[in-house]
């Protein structure tokens, strides 16, 4: 899909270590910068609540982007993922459309399920029924932005915690739509439900830490999954997010690479997320390896650069991303 196809982003710290704390005005300097570089996106984490012992202090996800998009005129912005059992379905229809018209069509949405429990209970929200619960906001949100009315009740009971999660919508009008005639939303996650997800109800998939020979074959069902549901494989977005870092070798910077991996990053079980996506080396050597996810059909690259190093970032935006458009 031209939308994103040979695109390439780049993801913005809104969540750092504890003690340290992110720092809201530096975000949106720092989208304002990676547009001057000529990078098509920024991306941005999501999570209401982050760790313990370590915790991670994190920025809202769209408090970030609503400050860049009022700071910059050409960058498109999305989340990497959005957890979406988390909001209410009606509210962040609300929102999204309003941040859309703010960026005049510039929001592009990765949204998940979630996994951090402790976000759910915290929230009051049954943490076994996240996926129904983002099928239905999904539906709702969808209905809202395309929709002149929407009548319809919306239900979902959990009989373990006697959580009742109920919409009833009667004629609900909700003006302005998103600038965009449609606003496009990936799906993130690895389970066979999410990569269903992917392909059917939503606009694509975005993946994370994943090695090229990994992405296919995930990628593979995302595409078979549109194709039995009647959709175009041809019209399925895909983007990968990747950790990098440029340096004199692959050998040269592998255990910085490493050691930064293992302290602030999380690698799901039962998933092909793994610290062995990590790009290292001259560039050259990032060239050669981030060529194997474009032929592994990845359409947008998402740089994760090593400890957000403006120096990586420059290096990325001036050597890399010109010899990657020109393959």
């Amino acid at each position: 899909m031209t939308l994103i196809t040979k695109t390439f982003g780049i993801a913005a710290r809104n969540f750092v270590a504890y003690p340290n704390m992110p720092d809201a005005r530096k975000l949106v300097e720092y989208g304002v910068r990676v547009e001057e570089l000529g990078y098509d996106s920024v991306w941005v984490w999501d999570h209401m609540l982050l760790g313990v012992d370590p915790n991670f202090p994190i920025i809202d996800s769209l408090t970030a982007l609503t400050g860049i998009a009022a700071r910059t005129t050409k960058i498109r912005m999305g989340t990497g993922i959005l957890v979406l059992p988390l909001r209410n379905p009606v509210a962040l229809a609300k929102q999204l459309s309003s941040m859309d018209q703010l960026s005049n069509g510039r929001m592009i949405m990765g949204m998940a399920a979630g996994w951090y429990k402790r976000e759910f209970d915290a929230m009051s929200l049954p943490f076994s029924k996240r996926g129904k619960i983002m099928d239905q906001n999904l539906e709702i949100m969808r209905r809202l932005w395309t929709e002149d009315r929407v009548t319809g009740k919306y239900s979902i009971a959990d009989p373990e915690t006697g959580v009742q999660l109920e919409y009833n919508m009667s004629k609900a009008v909700m003006y302005p739509k998103p600038a965009q005639s449609h606003l496009p939303i990936l799906i993130g996650g690895y389970a066979d439900a999410a990569l269903k997800r992917a392909g059917t109800t939503g606009d694509g998939w975005l993946t994370y830490f994943y090695r090229a020979e990994d992405f296919k074959k995930s990628w593979d069902k995302v595409l078979g999954f549109a194709k039995e549901a009647g959709k175009d494989p041809n019209s399925v977005m895909s983007a990968s997010q990747l950790p990098i870092m440029v340096g004199a070798s692959k050998e040269a910077v592998r255990e910085d690479m490493m050691d930064w991996l293992n302290k602030e990053w999380d690698f799901p079980e039962h998933s092909d997320c793994t610290r062995e996506s990590a790009i290292m080396g001259s560039v050259d050597d990032c060239v050669e390896q981030l060529k194997a996810h474009i032929d592994a059909g990845v359409q947008k690259i998402i740089f994760v650069p090593y400890k957000y190093e403006m120096k990586q970032i420059e290096t990325i935006a001036r050597e890399i991303i010109p010899r990657l458009k020109a393959l």
